[in-house]
């Protein structure tokens, strides 16, 4: 399975953006896509799940109510929308995917694939 993400971008405080996470190769074995960002100096941190069959979605706390993870089934994507965005939402996107759902959809060791980063940049 390989992913790519695209979308990033600058954009002004309040702003949207809308990342997309493309699939290819044998994505019938993925269970679920999700998304993580790491900042200058920090960690790579959990942002949003979704399992790929009935839809389910997890969001770290800080973006509830202003990301929503969904799937476009015929182009085999994940899409971030990202609204209201602040600054400290700066950092870089990563999506990532698994073959089998382990129940840690927070954790890095969750997933088996990873796409490459897209910068989002927030400024104030």
């Amino acid at each position: 399975v390989q992913l790519q993400a695209f979308g990033g971008g600058l954009v002004q405080a309040g702003g949207s953006l809308r990342l997309s996470c493309a699939a290819s190769g044998l994505t019938f074995s993925m269970e679920g896509m999700g998304w993580f960002r790491q900042a200058p100096g920090k960690e790579r941190e959990f942002v949003a799940r979704r399992h790929l069959s009935g839809g389910r979605t997890w969001y770290t706390n800080s973006v509830k109510g202003r990301f929503t993870i969904s799937r476009d089934n015929a182009k085999n994507t994940v899409l971030l929308q990202m609204n209201s965005l602040k600054p400290e939402d700066t950092a870089v996107y990563y999506c990532a995917a698994d073959r089998r759902y382990a129940g840690h959809f927070y954790s890095l060791d969750e997933y088996d694939y990873w796409g490459q980063g897209t910068q989002v940049t927030v400024s104030s």
